[in-house]
């Protein structure tokens, strides 16, 4: 479970992240909705202990991000997209083992693990060669399971589909659906709509670092008398802009 309570990050008295407030539980996934430089990497990144908060907090199960970031290290998955951050000259495999070991498991626990991602993550063609020459879709895929092999109850996800085709898309997006009914509480950030309602239980819109509005998508469609989404989401920010 995430709690965010008035969640703040000043950069040179700009406010990145303005007093955000917002819950995930256990099986939910929260879809962080915005244009870039809304706050919504920002808020990921000190979730995920990367950054210190100016003010107000947040706790990873019961556990302060500030007081206790060491064990929240332990008990979140994340993914930035863009950064891959993979040794070249070791084998996928590798990758995955390394940073499996790195987090304290067991090894009938790791090669548990990494066989199912194989599977589910569909990299049996090239699990065991090195990633200097993968495409940017293959890596991103060996950097999902890289973040995810320790089986964390929580998950972070910034753009986990990016540089991905569209076949690939969808089987890390079923992989996260699987996640949800594993019971795994998941922030997940994406420029794409369709994928956001695909998969997202509620959705944030953040605007310059402030939350506009919260809810199930079929709150947006109801409160503001529209189907798409896309058009409720620029009317959102259009009447932020304009203030």
């Amino acid at each position: 479970m995430i709690e965010v309570n008035n969640l703040c990050k000043t950069f040179k008295k700009i406010n990145a992240v303005d007093n955000i407030n917002f819950n995930v539980g256990d099986g939910e996934i929260i879809g962080l909705l915005g244009e870039n430089g809304a706050g919504k990497t920002t808020t990921l990144r000190m979730l995920a202990t990367m950054l210190k908060p100016s003010s107000g907090t947040a706790k990873i199960n019961g556990k302060d991000i500030i007081k206790k970031a060491g064990e929240v290290r332990g008990e979140i998955g994340i993914l930035f997209g863009g950064e891959v951050g993979l040794y070249d000259r070791l084998t996928a495999r590798e990758n995955i083992k390394y940073f499996a070991e790195l987090n304290g498991m067991s090894k009938e626990k790791i090669e548990k693990s990494i066989t199912y991602l194989i599977k589910k993550l569909d990299m049996e063609e090239y699990i065991d060669r090195r990633v200097g020459k993968f495409s940017k879709g293959m890596k991103q895929k060996v950097a999902i399971a890289r973040s995810i092999v320790h089986e964390p109850s929580v998950m972070l996800f910034d753009e986990p589909t990016s540089g991905l085709d569209v076949t690939a898309s969808r089987v890390v997006q079923n992989f996260i659906l699987e996640c949800k009914k594993n019971g795994c509480a998941i922030v997940f950030s994406s420029h794409t709509m369709q994928e956001v309602e695909r998969i997202c239980d509620k959705i944030v819109v953040i605007h310059k670092g402030k939350i506009l509005e919260t809810g199930t998508i079929e709150y947006f469609k109801e409160k503001y008398q529209k189907e798409d989404m896309e058009e409720i989401f620029m009317m959102l920010v259009g009447d932020e802009n304009e203030k």
